[in-house]
């Protein structure tokens, strides 16, 4: 009698065994860095790997602000404290306007990103589990919009742990990392190891090493105005910094900043600033970025926003 049904069992088994292995494969574990600060971060170890393997650093042409080596990497990490409260509000208006109330996950970011726009749903439900079939249906086609709902915790588990692909199993490893993350540590320590290990330009880790390269000063001393700048680089800091595309960046300051200010404005992910003039801000150095010209937000918005 063959025994081949147990075989594909335990062999499923072992299978999901190494799977769920795998999701909690982090090291160290999240709770480490509680007390710690990381040596070197997934990402850092990344681009010195593509700096040795003589990959071209793209994003930075201004001789004036030109990148470090590797070997001169900007990085020290500070505490909370030592950053201006500004450039916390900034980020968070720009990356993760629900940052406080969500697990890791926003869940209601996602389900928009998706499509599915009502602010419930229920498996008892055929109506929900049509919309939200439909709605996956179409995920692909909404993916610029997706990447655009990744929580801070989510970016923090890429750039401590991960890489920038976009392999779907490397997204359900980053949001099961999240929400270690999450479990693991409060939202201000959350808060303080993004601030230090995002990268903010090439070779250019954390706030205060990107504040005193382009300001001049400490982190604790941003203002409002440099803290939206800094956070317009965000999500995707080497197509548009202070050397590179330096339009895409302010254009995105000054989205920040009227929502700051309490103006109803949607900030679209990176990829929806694609056709943004870099003629808006045509100086290429930080200290000489003239002001931005006093057409309104809405006519400088994409189409739809």
């Amino acid at each position: 009698m063959t025994r081949w049904p147990g075989y594909l069992l335990r062999g499923v088994v072992g299978l999901a065994g190494a799977f769920v292995v795998w999701l909690g494969a982090v090291w160290p574990p999240p709770v480490w860095y509680r007390t710690h600060w990381p040596a070197e971060t997934a990402f850092q170890e990344m681009r010195r790997a593509d700096e040795r393997a003589g990959d071209r650093m793209v994003g930075w042409t201004d001789a004036r602000h030109g990148p470090p080596s590797a070997s001169a990497r900007l990085y020290h990490p500070v505490p909370l404290d030592s950053i201006a409260p500004s450039m916390v509000e900034a980020v968070i208006a720009g990356e993760d306007q629900r940052s406080r109330d969500h697990q890791g996950i926003d869940w209601v970011n996602l389900r928009r990103a998706l499509g599915y726009d009502r602010d419930e749903f229920r498996w008892g439900s055929s109506r929900d589990r049509r919309d939200l079939l439909h709605a996956l249906s179409h995920a692909w086609a909404r993916r610029d919009r997706l990447r655009g709902a990744s929580t801070i915790t989510q970016q923090l588990a890429k750039n401590l742990y991960l890489s920038p692909s976009r392999n779907p199993l490397r997204k359900v490893k980053e949001a099961v990392t999240a929400w270690r993350l999450e479990a693991a540590l409060d939202k201000d320590r959350i808060m303080e190891l993004y601030l230090n290990t995002v990268e903010l330009g090439p070779e250019v880790w954390g706030v205060d090493a990107a504040s005193r390269l382009y300001f001049k000063h400490p982190a604790r001393s941003l203002t409002l105005q440099e803290s939206a700048l800094l956070a317009g680089e965000l999500p995707f800091p080497l197509r548009s910094n202070p050397g590179y595309r330096p339009g895409r960046m302010r254009y995105r300051q000054q989205l920040i900043l009227a929502h700051l200010r309490g103006e109803a404005v949607a900030i679209p992910p990176d990829s929806g600033l694609a056709d943004a003039p870099d003629s808006i801000i045509p100086a290429p150095a930080i200290d000489s970025l003239p002001p931005m010209p006093a057409e309104s937000l809405s006519q400088l918005l994409p189409a739809g926003q």
